[in-house]
């Protein structure tokens, strides 16, 4: 299954993007933060990926910016009546931490703002998700999730995707990130970043 994607960005328009990764043009929807963080036509891109299968259809590709975002995606998946494109409206219709703070506070009126949201689907979302939202889309502390934090450009926003890849949070690693020589190898930059957060 794909998990992630990195090549160059071909098209990047408002039904979605298309990036080259080893020859292949892969279509994928993208949330609305994982646009904004994308760079120029031509340069590499890092999308982390979730795949979804339909029977007798072809494979979607979804796009986000980060893990936790991606989680959040996969949770919404698992209530009755929403599909991957509510999923996606919920998702861009506000930051993480929003939506985490109106599913925990079951605020019905809030979700049935959404497009394609309406009050039954508004409120299996609040009951299927409320006790377990902390943990499909991590610590929601300090007011909870934002996706306002900006992903760096070039190759740190590769490495930026690799490390919330492996499960570590933005403020992890931020400080981490500053301390890397952009001029390197991404890899080399990836291990140079695991090793100083090994430090800590």
């Amino acid at each position: 299954m794909i998990a992630s994607l990195r090549g160059a960005l071909l098209e990047n328009g408002p039904d979605g993007v298309v990036i080259e990764a080893g020859g292949v043009g892969y279509a994928v929807t993208v949330t609305v933060a994982a646009q904004r963080a994308l760079p120029p036509l031509g340069a590499t891109a890092f999308l982390l990926i979730h795949a979804h299968a339909v029977p007798d259809g072809p494979l979607q590709l979804f796009g986000f910016a980060d893990a936790e975002e991606r989680r959040l995606f996969e949770t919404l998946l698992s209530v009755q009546g929403v599909g991957p494109k509510v999923a996606m409206a919920i998702l861009g219709s506000q930051s993480t931490g929003e939506l985490v703070r109106a599913i925990s506070a079951a605020d019905i009126s809030a979700l049935t703002k959404i497009r394609g949201v309406g009050r039954k689907t508004a409120e299996r979302i609040a009951v299927e998700l409320r006790d377990k939202i902390g943990m499909g889309v991590g610590e929601a502390g300090g007011g909870g999730l934002g996706l306002t934090r900006a992903v760096p450009p070039g190759r740190m926003g590769e490495v930026y995707g690799a490390l919330t890849a492996l499960g570590y949070k933005p403020s992890e690693f931020d400080a981490v990130l500053a301390k890397l020589d952009e001029k390197q190898h991404v890899t080399a930059l990836i291990k140079q970043a695991l090793a100083l957060l090994r430090r800590k």
